[in-house]
């Protein structure tokens, strides 16, 4: 087992893209086997915003279903993680300890921004997780609850965010047409991330033009910040998968130790 676990950033991409056969898919099977098993996974995900920080502190996850619209094979799947009450415990206190307010819930399940990756990451649901809410879209918050969790990768804990490196849903389309701006945002992403460059990501709009377009709001941004900062914030991550889906959304994946 590694020392310390580096953490993730995956992107998620839209709710079916669990039924597809994108390349994306084969990314994230393949991420299970890149590292040994963890003992326990934290992750944060887009699609939960709260404050007090909420912390999910239930035995067995129930999986949320959190989307509409979609074919009826989606709404059958389910991800029976276990939860781990012990470490959801010790996840409020450090985030105490950093001065956070946070919140024990036993009620909520993993929303798909969890269970989808993970199904494909670690299909065996054997690895017990803690889901932890964003604690607002506040990118400097975002990141010091990144930096709150950190010490948790001593204890063979995998942390992961979860959300998307292009996320504008109004600008999908069918024909998997990639618009220049999306380009563009990916390569300034991975300059940014893979040239150390941190503030770039805290302060978006001020280092490109093409956030705003990018990121309409930045609930999938965020954990890609809560990620680096979890590992350390002044080392360099490393993409190691990039595609799109439905032509304009980011699946961009990134490593930070």
């Amino acid at each position: 087992m590694p020392s310390t676990y580096p953490t993730l950033f995956i992107s998620h991409g839209a709710p079916d893209f669990v039924l597809t056969q994108q390349v994306a898919v084969a990314a994230l099977k393949q991420l299970g086997e890149r590292f040994p098993q963890p003992r326990a996974i934290v992750i944060i995900s887009a699609h939960w915003i709260r404050q007090p920080v909420g912390i999910t502190a239930s035995e067995t996850h129930t999986t949320i279903h959190d989307f509409s619209g979609f074919p009826q094979a989606l709404y059958q799947l389910n991800y029976p993680a276990k939860g781990d009450p012990e470490l959801a415990a010790r996840v409020a206190e450090r985030l105490t300890d950093c001065g956070f307010d946070s919140e024990l819930t036993s009620e909520r399940g993993l929303d798909h921004g969890a269970w989808i990756p993970l199904m494909l990451s670690h299909p065996e649901a054997m690895i017990p997780v803690v889901q932890v809410s964003l604690p607002s879209d506040d990118l400097t918050s975002c990141a010091r609850l990144g930096e709150a969790l950190a010490p948790l990768r001593d204890e063979d804990i995998l942390i992961i965010g979860s959300g998307g490196s292009v996320h504008n849903l109004r600008a999908m389309n069918r024909i998997e047409h990639t618009d220049a701006w999306a380009s563009g945002f990916e390569r300034w992403l991975l300059e940014s991330v893979e040239g150390n460059r941190f503030e770039n990501l805290l302060n978006p709009d001020r280092f490109t033009p093409l956030f705003e377009t990018a990121h309409p709001t930045v609930e999938h941004f965020a954990p890609l910040l809560t990620a680096w900062a979890a590992a350390d914030r002044n080392r360099p991550g490393k993409r190691f998968h990039h595609s799109f889906m439905y032509g304009n959304i980011g699946m961009s994946m990134y490593e930070f130790s």
